[in-house]
């Protein structure tokens, strides 16, 4: 469960990315990495303490030392130093220095282009190899995130998924009896559970399309309308790719219908993201896109509330069921002390089941292998299911990598932005500038 925004992987760190885009370069003159193969864990014999650094904190931070202290107990030899609030950009500073954590965890998945390219997390594929590691317990959206242009530098410790939750007394009293399956289904019953009061102000909304606000991104929405981001050489074709204007035609449809101004109106009452008061909490949004670790937060915030979940609606009904997911990963720095112990930390934390479930539970994030989703000891709840499902379904996606990081994504949601308010009519045009500020960016960033 998320305990505050920061936890949030899908909020756009553009900051983040130009503060650590120097470092990385940089990073691949630090210490060294494993250049003679693989390194081999401490015999039981050999005492070592090895440092792993994340940016969990409070009672999440606790969650992963429970799991820390597990393998601990199987391998006393080893003393696990579990340092927390430690971001993105404060392990790239110490790779930089030379005195990286052992271990890094990892909520920015975007940055995983910039981690493989500098050198800045070690090649996961010797190991990986050489312990027969099962990637394919893996889906492959989980796969294509926690790796870069053939390499991997990193695996997935849990995941998140995001699907639709919907306020099922709102949906029966427009006389809806289920959740929409298609992205036409959304857009009517968005119109039908919406209230206006008579000078055309927004009293109840639908489903909230405004981009970057709470999870309505352009990575998550683009999944709705089978969107791609690039060709086989690595370019950008959201000019080419049908699924963008569909996505963008279907979103000013829904503005339009609520009217620009009265819509920001709204939007500006409602509480935060990650507040109690959140719209969707408070019964003023019928239906919002979300992670699974929403259900965490109306359990504890509003536990009255008679609400459901599903797969995120699609324009094509074969892609229905998978979903968008991102989650947290988990590398070698360059540079670390001890590669051969982590390795083995990691190989646990990421493939054993007992501790995926464990983690998964307290944190109430999706456990990221396909076996560990079968475990009878996953106590996650009926509406967490869903997430399980579509975690499973072979539409689930992701956002490709990038050396950039997420800078093609605020690329993306700053069009998004102009194109709802009405400042950019020009779609197709629009749509092909964008390649071009991507592949600029790109290049720019070799």
């Amino acid at each position: 469960m998320r305990t505050k925004p920061g936890r949030s992987r899908l909020r756009l760190r553009s900051a983040l990315v130009v503060a650590t885009a120097g470092v990385m370069a940089a990073a691949c003159t630090a210490g060294g990495g494993a250049a003679s193969g693989p390194a081999e864990a401490p015999s039981s014999d050999q005492a070592v303490t090895i440092q792993v650094w994340s940016a969990f904190a409070d009672r999440e931070l606790g969650l992963v030392k429970d799991a820390l202290d597990k393998y601990h107990a199987k391998h006393p030899n080893v003393t696990i130093d579990n340092q927390g609030s430690q971001d993105d950009d404060k392990i790239t500073q110490a790779i930089r220095s030379g005195n990286p954590p052992d271990v890094a965890i990892s909520f920015t998945t975007d940055n995983i282009g910039q981690f493989a390219s500098s050198g800045a997390w070690q090649d996961l594929k010797p190991y990986i190899e050489r312990d027969k590691y099962n990637l394919d317990d893996i889906p492959q959206a989980v796969r294509d995130y926690t790796e870069y242009d053939g390499k991997r530098v990193a695996l997935p410790m849990l995941a998140d998924v995001y699907g639709l939750y919907y306020n099922k007394d709102l949906l029966a009293k427009a006389g809806l009896t289920s959740p929409p399956k298609t992205t036409a289904e959304l857009l009517d019953f968005a119109k039908k559970t919406t209230v206006k009061a008579a000078d055309g102000s927004i009293e109840v909304a639908g489903f909230l399309p405004q981009m970057g606000f709470y999870a309505f991104k352009p990575q998550i929405v683009a999944t709705m309308f089978g969107a791609k981001w690039i060709d086989k050489d690595g370019k950008s074709i959201l000019g080419q790719d049908q699924g963008w204007k569909d996505m963008f035609t279907w979103q000013k449809e829904l503005i339009d219908f609520y009217g620009w101004d009265n819509l920001q109106k709204f939007t500006a009452g409602l509480g935060q993201e990650y507040s109690a008061d959140n719209g969707f909490h408070a019964g003023k949004v019928a239906m919002a896109i979300d992670g699974e670790y929403r259900t965490a937060f109306l359990a504890d915030q509003t536990p009255a509330l008679n609400y459901g979940t599903t797969a995120l609606p699609t324009s094509k009904p074969e892609n229905y069921g998978g979903g968008y997911t991102t989650g947290t990963i988990i590398g070698i720095p360059k540079g670390a002390k001890n590669p051969g112990a982590a390795w083995d930390l990691i190989k646990y934390l990421t493939s054993d089941t007992d501790a995926l479930v464990g983690l998964a539970n307290g944190l109430h994030n999706v456990p990221s292998t396909k076996t560990s989703l079968s475990s009878p000891d996953l106590k996650l709840g009926d509406t967490f299911k869903p997430f399980l499902d579509a975690f499973q379904n072979k539409n689930l996606t992701s956002n490709p990598a990038s050396t950039i990081g997420d800078q093609y994504l605020k690329i993306v949601s700053d069009f998004g932005e102009a194109w709802q308010s009405g400042s950019n009519t020009d779609l197709g045009g629009g749509l092909t500038t964008l390649d071009k500020q991507i592949d600029d960016a790109k290049a720019l960033g070799k």
